[in-house]
């Protein structure tokens, strides 16, 4: 299914956003550099999400071949490795994608990493068993993340473990003050989603028929707010 207008054009702020403008500080946020105490609760949220994230999937992943979508800097592909994975990792920004090349060089020593820069959604990435992402797709409407959703589950065996910036009155504070700069001046936005929507999106979209939803854990740390979904496929009557 082509991919929509507004996810198409978001992608296209996103890359150049995240390339350019933001990769000198996601670089000081995912490192070990002193930050202020607004990074440093992004910083600590973004780590316990991992972690959550991470939970999700099974200590030994040998044999299996998983999707980091959205990678960033590379450190859940780098922990999906070291449990014996076979990892493609991928970010709009080739920049990123390089930095996280280079930090995970002798960081673990099972499992593979096959750096990209593009879509997540590419289906020449081919089929997994696991599919992460996290946070990369918070900047999108839900009809679009339930699109991605869709796209990624097809090519999906066992199970998908991704996040949504949950509505609460902070975000909703946050996202109308950025309102208030010029375009130019602003981060992406996010797309907070009601919780109880977006599982229903799921429910009701026949693409995800065969899945269902999961373990689910909110992160808040600061100004960090993130919501964790685990997805995968409905286990067929009869089978144990």
């Amino acid at each position: 299914m082509p991919a929509s207008t507004t996810y198409t054009e978001r992608r296209a702020w996103l890359t150049q956003y995240f390339d350019r403008t933001a990769a000198a500080a996601w670089a000081t946020l995912t490192s070990d550099s002193q930050v202020s105490w607004v990074r440093r609760t992004v910083r600590e949220g973004r780590e316990r999400m991992r972690h959550t994230l991470s939970g999700y999937f099974p200590d030994d992943l040998t044999g299996l071949r998983v999707l980091d979508a959205g990678c960033g800097t590379g450190v859940q592909a780098v922990e999906l490795a070291r449990r014996g994975a076979s990892v493609v990792a991928i970010d709009l920004s080739p920049t990123l994608v390089g930095l996280a090349e280079s930090r995970s060089e002798g960081k673990f020593d099972r499992g593979t990493i096959e750096w990209r820069s593009g879509d997540m959604l590419d289906p020449a990435l081919g089929s997994f068993d696991y599919v992460v992402a996290m946070d990369s797709l918070i900047h999108y409407r839900m009809t679009d993340m339930l699109d991605a959703y869709a796209a990624l589950a097809a090519r999906t065996k066992i199970a998908m473990a991704v996040t949504f910036a949950p509505r609460t009155p902070l975000l909703a504070l946050v996202g109308g003050i950025g309102k208030l700069f010029p375009r130019g001046d602003r981060a992406p936005a996010i797309e907070p989603v009601v919780m109880a929507s977006l599982l229903k999106g799921v429910a009701r979209d026949a693409r995800l028929a065969p899945w269902v939803a999961g373990r689910t854990h909110r992160v808040e740390s600061g100004f960090y707010t993130s919501q964790a979904l685990e997805l995968h496929r409905r286990v067929p009557a009869g089978v144990v």
